[in-house]
């Protein structure tokens, strides 16, 4: 399975819609933050890991989704400006 598979196969789950993807990453990183420095009783690490895993999920999906808006981008308007700049230079050696 590809990454780009692996990526649509995930569900987001409904709580997170409309969350943005810096909130869900600063939220994620005081999990993990929280988690990493056992501040975290067992029960409330199993939580966490859950919301973390569904913030992942969440932020996968985003990122997913502003790829294909970059792709479609790039397919329609975007050329590499490297041969024109060569040109110029060329006409002003040739003389």
């Amino acid at each position: 399975m590809t990454k780009k598979q692996a990526t649509a196969n995930l569900s987001v789950p409904a709580h997170l819609e409309g969350l943005s993807f810096e909130a869900a990453m600063a939220e994620l990183n005081t999990l993990v933050g929280s988690m990493e420095a056992g501040e975290l009783p067992l029960e409330a690490s199993v939580s966490a890991y859950q919301r973390g895993s569904d913030l992942v999920k969440y932020c996968a999906a985003q990122l997913e989704k502003v790829e294909q808006q970059v792709k479609v981008l790039e397919a329609g308007m975007l050329k590499p400006f490297a041969d024109s700049g060569n040109q110029g230079a060329n006409t002003g050696s040739e003389e």
